[in-house]
């Protein structure tokens, strides 16, 4: 809904009495067609990532061929490495169920079936590799998988207790009327430096996974998030400044004292 044929669109929240009307008003709506609301979004591509994964994971015939279908990997980090990317995207599927507070946004339904398929091709590019019977060990072995794994489960840990922060920022749903700070939890403790820490975790996350499993799709999937986390964190990095006045100038958006 808007005013003019080209202007911007309405907001939910303004009234009609505060618009820069007269005492008439045209007001002109435009059929966005079928949408979808976030926690389907979510939902979908999440669980999506998980069940592609997992169909690499017991090596299906149609992957690998009939000789080593259905059979498993004598290299632990394997195992691992499917623990940690199924507990990364059935922690995402809960947040979303039980921890996230959405808008009434939602998304039109064929940007859906985009991102589904970008988010599964990635999910299917590295799990092929990494399940993959000629798949390499990692150079430094069990002290490299034992640092990233130690990694990987402390930043989940952080990117949860952020999310949770944020999530009680807005139990209705709405944009909050104060910005998220630190609280005692250490976790929490990033905000000192940046707007959107729960990103910088998920980036530690996914730099984590591909130390752990030294595979170059898991670093493109991890190099792909990280410029779209980085749009985001800025976009919302700048709402921050501009509608908190008091908003602390030493955060930066994603990367401490950096980005």
């Amino acid at each position: 809904m808007r005013l003019e044929p080209k202007g911007r669109s309405l907001k939910d929240e303004e009234v009609l009495k505060d618009l820069p009307v007269g005492s008439t008003a045209t007001l002109y709506f435009e059929d966005m067609g079928c949408h979808v609301g976030w926690t389907m979004i979510f939902l979908t591509e999440y669980s999506g990532s998980l069940f592609i994964y997992l169909l690499f994971y017991f090596r299906l015939p149609i992957f690998y061929g009939s000789e080593h279908a259905f059979t498993s990997s004598p290299h632990s980090v394997i195992h691992l490495a499917c623990w940690c990317h199924s507990f990364h995207y059935i922690k995402k599927l809960i947040e979303v169920m039980f921890v996230h507070r959405f808008s009434h946004g939602t998304m039109p339904l064929r940007r859906l079936v985009k991102n589904c398929l970008c988010y599964w091709a990635f999910a299917a590019w590295l799990a092929f590799y990494i399940n993959h019977p000629l798949y390499t060990l990692p150079v430094f072995g069990k002290k490299q998988v034992v640092f990233s794994l130690i990694m990987f489960l402390l930043c989940e840990t952080g990117n949860f207790f952020i999310n949770v922060s944020l999530s009680n920022l807005k139990p209705d749903g709405h944009r909050p009327r104060r910005f998220p700070s630190s609280t005692r939890n250490p976790f929490t403790w990033l905000y000192f430096f940046v707007s959107c820490p729960n990103y910088t975790y998920e980036l530690g996350s996914l730099i984590s996974f591909t130390i752990m499993t030294q595979c170059v799709p898991v670093a493109a999937f991890a190099g792909f998030s990280f410029v779209q986390m980085t749009v985001w964190a800025r976009e919302k990095h700048r709402r921050y400044v501009r509608d908190f006045k008091d908003y602390p100038r030493i955060r930066t958006a994603i990367i401490p004292l950096f980005l």
